[in-house]
């Protein structure tokens, strides 16, 4: 499923996806970090119940990712590390790793063909992070692109 492009997305569409994200996770019980971006602007952060440090920095690692290559971080994973060596990756690109990772959970979020930020989950395996995060964003496209 490709990443939708939307109409519009704002700080206030931040705040109603990642809540709404949240309530959902919550509802489910999936120990999840959500993230939203921005630009460069963190501007939703929810960690739920079974989550911890380690999952922020991860959010943050795979933003990175998708701020670098401008796709999913799963799509990066997919093509670059595919043998599993992603020291080499990251080295060949020179990323730092503490700053870096290529997993999923982690998409763009465009708006008319331009990447304005990014929303990323951790704390469920990489596919279901990534597949997560699409979902919702796919949702929000099919609502006229604006939560």
């Amino acid at each position: 499923m490709a990443v939708p492009d939307l109409d519009r997305f704002d700080h206030d569409d931040a705040w109603l996806l990642g809540t709404a994200l949240a309530v959902q996770c919550r509802e489910r019980g999936l120990p999840v970090t959500i993230c939203i971006h921005l630009g460069r602007q963190r501007v939703f952060h929810a960690a739920l119940p079974g989550t911890s440090a380690d999952n922020d920095a991860w959010v943050e690692r795979k933003t990175r990712i998708v701020e670098h290559f401008a796709v999913p971080s799963a799509e990066v994973a997919g093509r670059y590390v595919a043998d599993g060596d992603a020291a080499g990756f990251l080295a060949a690109f020179g990323l730092d790793p503490g700053r870096y990772f290529p997993a999923g959970g982690a998409v763009p979020i465009s708006v008319r063909g331009a990447m304005v930020g990014v929303l990323a989950i951790s704390g469920l395996d990489s596919g279901a992070d990534h597949d997560l995060a699409l979902s919702v964003l796919t949702n929000l496209s099919t609502q006229g692109g604006h939560a």
